[in-house]
Parts: C-alpha cells; sequence; structure tokens
C-alpha cells in the first residue's frame, strides 16, 4: 500500500515574511499539513484492512476522513507550490490573456477572486481552475474539499491557521496582500499542462 509524506518547501519558512509569517508557514507546513497526511494514511490502512475483511460498511464509513485527509493533502500540497518569494509579478502570455479575456483585466480577476473566497462561510479554499479547454473559472471549496470538477490552478487557503497568526480575523487583508506572494510561473505551467 502507497503512503503519503509530507512535501518539502522548496523555501525557508520565513521566505514569505511579511505577507506570511515564518511562525504561520511553520505551523501550517510541519503541524497542519502533517496531520493531514498521518491521518490520510491512517485512513487509508484501515481502508484496505476494512476491504480485505470485505466490511463495506466500515469501507463506506472510512470515506470521509479519506476525503477531508486527503483533500488537505492535495490542496496545501498544491498551495506550497502556488507560493514563492519572488511571487506577485502577475501572470503573463496565455494565462494573462485568458485572465483577461474572461475577467477584463487581471485586477478584475483579483478583485473577484478575492470577493468569491471572502465570502465562504467557515473554512475552505478559493481556486483559480481550468477545463481541457482552457476555460478558467473561479470556484470556492468548503472544508477541505479538492477541486475535482477542473483542474486546480491557483489556491488559496482560507482556513483560520493560514493566516490568524498575522491577520488576525481580517480575512480580507489576507487575500489583498497574498498575491504579493503568488507564483504566477507554477500557474501558469499548471494551465499549459491543464490544456494540453
Amino acid at each position: 500500500m502507497s503512503t503519503y509524506s509530507l512535501p518539502d518547501l522548496k523555501y525557508d519558512y520565513a521566505a514569505l515574511e511579511p505577507t506570511i509569517s515564518a511562525k504561520i508557514m511553520e505551523l501550517h507546513h510541519s503541524k497542519h499539513h502533517q496531520t493531514y497526511v498521518n491521518n490520510l494514511n491512517a485512513a487509508l490502512e484501515s481502508y484496505a484492512e476494512a476491504e480485505a475483511k470485505n466490511d463495506v460498511a466500515k469501507m463506506i464509513a472510512l470515506q470521509g476522513a479519506i476525503k477531508f485527509n486527503g483533500g488537505g493533502h492535495v490542496n496545501h500540497s498544491i498551495f506550497w507550490e502556488n507560493l514563492a518569494p519572488s511571487g506577485g509579478d502577475g501572470p503573463s502570455g496565455d494565462l494573462e490573456a485568458a485572465i483577461s479575456a474572461k475577467w477584463g483585466s487581471v485586477e478584475n480577476f483579483m478583485k473577484t477572486f478575492n470577493a468569491q473566497t471572502a465570502a465562504i462561510q467557515g473554512s475552505g479554499w478559493g481556486w483559480l481552475g481550468s477545463n481541457d479547454k482552457g476555460e478558467l473559472a473561479i470556484v470556492t471549496m468548503p472544508n477541505q474539499d479538492p477541486l475535482t470538477s477542473m483542474t486546480p490552478l491557483l489556491g488559496i487557503d482560507v482556513w483560520e491557521h493560514a493566516y490568524y497568526l498575522d491577520y488576525l480575523n481580517a480575512r480580507p487583508k489576507y487575500l489583498e496582500s497574498i498575491w504579493k506572494v503568488v507564483n504566477w510561473g507554477d500557474v501558469a505551467a499548471r494551465y499549459s499542462a491543464a490544456k494540453a
């Protein structure tokens, strides 16, 4: 059976300061994401045991834990790649053209994304996704539900653990600031792959 592990970051915990503090990055990555990985592995192990025993009721009961913790692992793995200390320059090329065609400008896209993502009740994620034709959409997902209806290009975590130490309850302020560290090169590479 495969097990999952916490991915290494390509930058130090302090590298995204002042947008995201080293303390938040350390807690978010080494504690929160690690917990999703640990719980996913435990749920998958229990699932394999239940499957071996043909215990369908137990297999069904484990689906929620697999979805929640698997989603937490998938979402955060994308999130870390979507951020970079040298980010924030904005999209270019095909991605910029697609964003501008859909929302009129990159600035309008960011405003729309921020408004929709700030409006998530409770915890969740704001996503920029693409279908296989390269058509873009902003999609919000509750909890740790992964974006499966489209290819995820950019995910912004709006669970309080992602920002509370720095921004307290000011989710909109966090969303305004996060664009300073978005790794548009990673988002563009995901967009190119989605269209391939």
